[in-house]
């Protein structure tokens, strides 16, 4: 199974990078005290860090509402995973603590401005890939029984058989969620300027730490770029 960035993507944001953490044997169960304590932490400096008092021109978050208008999406209406993640944050919204790994990319992107989600690789079908929709691929929210179809040209998520995540990292699907039964994941770092290569390894060694520290298991990362845009997961 590969993680694998669509070389349309890379046309369209030729500086675009991609980490991927794979985990799997993990131990997903239970309530972590440490983790909750650093989400915590990570909310509250998000509340009292002045570059985000001007969220939409903040120069992490800037750059995927540019984005977003680049492949068609009004950002105004669909916020950027990070930028929603942050905007809740401010508002003084708690994030749930849903399982440990959820938990563990929650903190990792609110502590890093950066876009972080990540899929259960059990429920996955054939390899998982940034792409360019066509528009008739199969979407099912959470919390919804009505199938969505992405809009031609969106970004989006996919594996053989459905999207797994619209917008690029707007809304993720619900076949893929993670539970605390999860013991296989996938989980994505996504870098644009000005994020360079060099960074966007940093970023994603610091992920794969949290992931080996809170969740245990076999863990290894990698990043996608235009010159090698698969990974083995």
């Amino acid at each position: 199974m590969k993680s694998i960035v669509a070389p349309e993507v890379f046309a369209l944001f030729p500086e675009y990078i991609r980490g991927v953490v794979s985990a799997r044997n993990i131990n997903n169960s239970g309530e972590n005290q440490k983790l909750l304590q650093l989400l915590r932490q990570a909310e509250r400096n998000a509340t009292q860090d002045p570059a985000l008092q001007d969220i939409k021109n903040h120069p992490l978050i800037a750059p995927w509402r540019q984005a977003y208008l680049k492949f068609g999406t009004n950002p105004n209406k669909f916020y950027s995973s990070i930028e929603s993640l942050c905007r809740r944050a401010r508002r003084g919204d708690q994030i749930p603590y849903i399982n440990t790994a959820v938990a563990i990319f929650n903190y990792f992107s609110l502590k890093n401005i950066v876009p972080s989600g990540a899929d259960d690789l059990n429920t996955v079908k054939g390899n998982l890939r940034l792409t360019v929709a066509n528009g008739d691929e199969l979407f099912r929210p959470f919390n919804a029984e009505e199938v969505e179809y992405p809009d031609p040209g969106e970004i989006i998520y996919v594996d053989d058989e459905k999207v797994m995540c619209r917008r690029w990292n707007w809304r993720q699907g619900y076949q893929t969620r993670l539970t605390p039964d999860t013991t296989c994941i996938a989980i994505n770092v996504d870098c644009l300027p000005p994020i360079d290569q060099q960074k966007a390894k940093i970023l994603t060694e610091e992920l794969a730490e949290l992931v080996k520290g809170f969740c245990g298991g076999d863990v290894k990362y990698g990043l996608l770029t235009p010159e090698c845009n698969s990974f083995e997961v």
